[in-house]
């Protein structure tokens, strides 16, 4: 499933506007901006995408949840990219 590019920022923006605080954490799918590469592309996942993951892994049931951006993380693209990172996908 290739992600159109202007999509993805779209949603990061909206996103944004609605980012909070999980276990000291900031949600914000911006964050995830070294990912996009490995979304967009067949490229394997920067080590910055990684660390980022890793950071962000307290916030991705808000994402799941959110509408906006579900369809992007609860994608088998994303799933990969966490696996490769060694982030396992939570059950919300």
């Amino acid at each position: 499933m290739k992600i159109p590019y202007a999509a993805l920022c779209v949603i990061m923006v909206v996103l944004l506007s609605e980012a909070h605080l999980t276990k000291g954490v900031t949600c914000s799918p911006q964050e995830l901006s070294p990912c996009l590469a490995a979304f967009t592309s067949s490229s394997p996942p920067s080590s910055t995408c990684c660390s980022k993951l890793k950071e962000q892994k307290p916030c991705l049931c808000g994402y799941l949840k959110d509408p906006n951006f579900s369809q992007y993380v609860n994608s088998a693209k994303a799933k990969k990219i966490a696996s490769t990172c060694g982030v396992q996908f939570p059950n919300c």
